[in-house]
């Protein structure tokens, strides 16, 4: 009996210092849900983004972008060429910058990332893309050769120069007087995006 007294006392001695050392004990279990984010949700084709007034003139400028690249790179021979890669630069940076932005606000992923400034970086885009296809353009039209490629390319230089403009117009008016409605990057998603990442950074202080 003294035995099985001594065994008892040394088994309930045993599990108290376990439970001791598991509390003090840095590695505790948690009962936290890990919650894994997807960042593909919600990602799909914006059919009114795509029929918008913004939506038309960044496929238009991006086509037109395209034809005036590929009227430039036909081109064999020039001198001087200066004119020439000065449009071949301008017309391929507009064309793959402005096709990101189409790519981004037709999928909506300007939404995963709230905060950048989404409506100040096409206003930006635009405005550079309008200033430098202009400059571009004067100065193939100034020392082009005369050839069918030339003026083509000159042709569709102005064209999508004039498309630029009328974009950059329509975003500083929609900037300056806030206007929402419009604007493809002020949507409701975008604002709730916005909206659950502040929330999510004041529900964890150790994030501020």
């Amino acid at each position: 009996m003294r035995n099985n007294e001594d065994t008892d006392g040394f088994d309930g001695e045993a599990s108290n210092t376990s439970m001791i050392s598991g509390a003090n004990s840095p590695y505790q279990p948690t009962t936290e849900p890990v919650h894994s984010r997807n960042v593909f949700r919600g990602i799909r084709c914006d059919m009114e983004y795509l029929k918008s007034h913004f939506g038309i003139l960044k496929v238009v400028e991006v086509v037109l972008a395209l034809f005036s690249f590929i009227c430039i790179e036909t081109i064999m021979m020039c001198s001087p060429c200066a004119g020439v890669y000065l449009f071949e630069f301008v017309s391929c940076s507009a064309f793959v910058v402005t096709g990101v932005l189409l790519f981004i606000f037709s999928l909506n992923l300007h939404t995963k990332v709230p905060h950048v400034n989404w409506s100040l970086t096409d206003l930006i885009n635009t405005a550079t893309s309008t200033l430098f296809f202009f400059l571009a353009s004067v100065v193939l039209a100034a020392l082009n050769h005369k050839s069918g490629a030339e003026i083509a390319a000159v042709i569709f230089g102005f064209l999508v120069t004039g498309v630029y403009s009328l974009n950059t117009y329509l975003a500083v008016r929609g900037w300056r007087l806030g206007d929402s409605r419009d604007g493809p990057l002020q949507t409701s998603e975008y604002m709730r995006a916005r909206t659950a990442s502040r929330g999510e950074v004041e529900s964890r202080p150790e994030l501020q």
